[in-house]
């Protein structure tokens, strides 16, 4: 996965992101501002998932956005 941007306007996908992975803060969410490898390194954290696990999880919901 390359760092990234995610596409659209971060506010409106923070949303998206807590419906998805609600266990991240909105302090976490609000902090990333969109970044992919921060959303990647919160996954890791929170949820105990493998760099790649994480970077594919994030793939995946960016895609189907």
């Amino acid at each position: 996965m390359n760092k990234f941007t995610l596409k659209g306007d971060w506010n409106q996908l923070k949303g998206k992101a807590k419906e998805k992975w609600g266990e991240l803060t909105n302090d976490e969410l609000e902090q990333m501002e969109g970044q992919s490898d921060q959303l990647v390194g919160a996954l890791q954290k929170r949820y105990g998932l493998s760099v790649e696990e994480a970077e594919r999880e994030v793939d995946e919901w960016n895609n189907a956005l």
